[in-house]
């Protein structure tokens, strides 16, 4: 439950994680030993550069923090443990795709094509079939256009919001990444909330209809209880900020796609997060044991949200929201980054995976 190392910035305890001396000294390690090498090889704005703010912001900011080289980056790719692809699928949807059409084969070929000059180009692909090379995307189309070489998909470790084993990631070698919706480049005055007697609401949703589950939750909850507070549309005057710091629980349902940028949301606002999805790998489950802080909802028992959270104690409520406070560093993104953060989670699962693989010379 808790590390037996000591640390000046921080020490990991207690039940939300799966075993909290195995992290740290896995993290100790890892700021030790780890070492990454990007590669150089394509321009921007297709490589090497990402969007910073909007829903896709952790693509971008993961891409710069990496290509300032300040953390964990070598230039002598004979001492990396993994190489980075830095390429941005929503630099390449915004230059490749037409809007309006259906072909994404422009994005997959380009992929296929950056492949295919960097293993011709550097022993290291080859030599380990891709399985120590990774790349990292928020965008939808993500584990879309890494279809397009057999071996990114298969082989390499795939950072990806749209973490759904449905659609062929894989939770033993790909990597969860959360999604942020940055609406500027800090996240000043967004972390924080009132204590839990100050929260009168029970749960909270706000969004309009985007996907079948939402439709569901929307059909059964719209504006039908004081206590589950859902709407398609605030009324006018009413912060979502506001509602929030509100509620105890805040309802985070898929749309489209199973990541959500309402679980950063929550956590942030030091509400509990309800995860309504099917086939989502939250982010971290390697070493964070979600249920200790977050609700999880299948999809067919949407009509008993009520029911599951107030069978809740206060007392159990309480332990959550100390919970989810103490976690919340490892959703934090920083300029520059700090230890435990999000920065250094994304890299600690990677550093995982990368564990879990022999590479022969």
């Amino acid at each position: 439950m808790i590390s037996t190392h000591e640390d000046a910035d921080y020490v990991p305890h207690g039940p939300m994680y799966i075993n909290a001396n195995g992290f740290h000294r896995s993290h100790l390690e890892m700021e030790k030993s780890f070492k990454v090498y990007v590669y150089e090889e394509g321009e921007p704005p297709m490589f090497h550069d990402g969007p910073c703010k909007s829903i896709y912001s952790t693509e971008g900011r993961f891409i710069h923090e990496m290509e300032k080289g300040n953390f964990y980056r070598t230039k002598n790719p004979d001492d990396a443990l993994v190489y980075f692809l830095p390429f941005s699928v929503v630099a390449m949807v915004q230059y490749l795709y037409e809007p309006g059409g259906h072909d994404r084969q422009a994005i997959g070929h380009t992929l296929a094509d950056y492949i295919g000059l960097i293993s011709g180009k550097h022993p290291f692909w080859n030599r380990s079939l891709g399985a120590d090379h990774f790349m990292l995307s928020c965008h939808d189309w993500g584990p879309y256009s890494t279809s397009y070489v057999p071996q990114l998909f298969n082989n390499s470790i795939r950072v990806l919001c749209n973490a759904n084993t449905s659609e062929g990631f894989n939770p033993l070698k790909d990597v969860s990444l959360l999604e942020i919706h940055l609406r500027t480049r800090e996240i000043t005055g967004l972390i924080g909330g009132p204590s839990p007697s100050r929260r009168p609401i029970l749960a909270f949703f706000a969004g309009r209809l985007h996907g079948h589950i939402r439709y569901l939750l929307l059909e059964q909850w719209k504006e039908k209880d004081q206590d589950i507070q859902v709407y398609d549309n605030l009324p006018a005057g009413v912060s979502y900020e506001s509602m929030l710091r509100k509620s105890k629980f805040c309802l985070c349902p898929s749309g489209y796609e199973v990541a959500s940028p309402r679980v950063v949301e929550a956590i942030y606002a030091e509400c509990i997060p309800v995860l309504i999805s099917d086939s989502y790998v939250p982010p971290f489950s390697d070493v964070l044991n979600w249920k200790s802080f977050s609700v999880e909802v299948a999809v067919k028992d949407i009509t008993n949200i009520k029911k599951i959270l107030t069978s809740i104690s206060q007392t159990q409520y309480i332990r959550m929201h100390r919970r989810l406070k103490q976690v919340q560093r490892h959703f934090v993104i920083n300029g520059p980054p700090k230890r435990f953060d999000l920065f250094h989670m994304i890299l600690h699962s990677i550093w995982l995976r990368r564990l879990n693989i022999q590479i022969k010379d």
